[in-house]
């Protein structure tokens, strides 16, 4: 008898109160996604490459619109590429290109980090600014964090010690991030902000320019210690800013848009900050997230992958001494991402992505 083999559902579709409602009653269409989000999570992005692409460069532009793409950290990056050429799919493949290739050696410093990073950006959108800033249809908003007291230091000692000393209050509560931390998001001033009045901690906002946009993408990403601080983000209040994702690690944020907030994601949960990713009870709150459909890889599918997961940037130490099993595992995981848009895009074209709805 000849085996059967059934291909396991590569996708883990959620969707919040009001999104499951609205999808209920009538499929998803592109002209119903206004704002779309972009997690933090570095070289996680490159396992939904293919997810990206699909929506990206297929689905979204067969109904031209004004469209808020709100990321930290990678997240921005990848709204930048998509946002930087009317060939969004050509960017996205050129932006897990360049990630795949970066190699560091062991010990690098912090400011060779930055340098590299700098050269990444410079890589994937340098000349494309004014496309960026004047796309007819992607606004692009970029979340970042101005670091205050001991988090203001790149010294390793004392931002070293602010930083125990921001896990320590975070355990009590998230809302003292505030002392250490201020939200910023660096804006397209041509829509109005995709969230509500921000009252969760101190934050502003700043008018994307030609002049910060390429210092406000490098401070979206820079992880403490890992990468030096971006000092004195022009258009914004005097400071060192920082990874976005230290506040808004998945951008758990009061969304405010008339229709399906599409959100292509790394993980089937949302987690509020970067320093909660250790506290299982902290989770994002369904009335902030009631109108989301969140969009990513089952467990079935992570665990046909390379290593059983997606990159991550332990891998730069999983892999120490050998670059070139990290790219081969990394190349494999973006080739097969290629399922994850395949079968969004049936999904949507069938109308049977309400069979497969889970509540968020």
């Amino acid at each position: 008898m000849t085996a059967i083999h059934i291909r396991t559902p590569a996708l883990t579709l959620r969707a919040g109160r009001r999104a499951l409602q609205r999808l209920q009653e009538k499929p998803l269409a592109p002209e119903d996604v206004h704002v779309i989000p972009g997690a933090a999570g570095g070289p996680k992005a490159l396992g939904i490459s293919g997810l990206d692409r699909a929506i990206f460069g297929d689905w979204l532009p067969r109904v031209p619109q004004e469209r808020v793409l709100i990321g930290s950290s990678i997240g921005s990056w990848r709204f930048a590429a998509v946002a930087s050429s009317d060939d969004p799919g050509a960017q996205l493949a050129r932006l897990a290109d360049l990630y795949v290739s970066q190699r560091f050696a062991r010990g690098v410093s912090a400011a060779e980090v930055t340098r590299k990073s700098l050269l990444f950006l410079e890589a994937l959108i340098g000349g494309r600014e004014e496309a960026i800033l004047n796309h007819p249809y992607y606004r692009l908003h970029i979340v970042v964090v101005r670091s205050l007291g001991l988090l203001a230091h790149d010294s390793r000692g004392r931002l070293g010690l602010g930083l125990v000393n921001v896990i320590a209050a975070n355990m009590v509560s998230r809302r003292h991030l505030g002392r250490f931390l201020e939200r910023g998001i660096v804006r397209d001033t041509r829509v109005k902000m995709p969230v509500a009045k921000l009252v969760d901690f101190p934050s502003h906002e700043v008018a994307l320019t030609r002049d910060n946009l390429l210092p406000a993408l490098l401070a979206s990403a820079s992880i403490p210690l890992v990468m030096s601080g971006v000092r004195n983000l022009p258009g914004a209040p005097e400071g060192v800013y920082r990874d976005g994702g230290l506040l808004d690690y998945h951008l758990d944020l009061p969304y405010q848009q008339p229709g399906v907030i599409l959100y292509p994601h790394f993980t089937d949960k949302v987690v509020p900050g970067w320093f909660d990713k250790s506290l299982p009870w902290r989770r994002g709150d369904a009335q902030r997230l009631k109108d989301v459909l969140l969009i990513a890889p089952s467990r079935e599918y992570l665990a046909s992958l390379p290593d059983r997961k997606l990159p991550d940037r332990k891998d730069f130490e999983r892999y120490a001494g050998d670059d070139d099993g990290r790219e081969r595992a990394w190349r494999r995981a973006i080739a097969e991402s290629e399922r994850l848009g395949d079968e969004f895009l049936e999904l949507v074209e069938t109308g049977r992505l309400v069979e497969r709805l889970r509540p968020l």
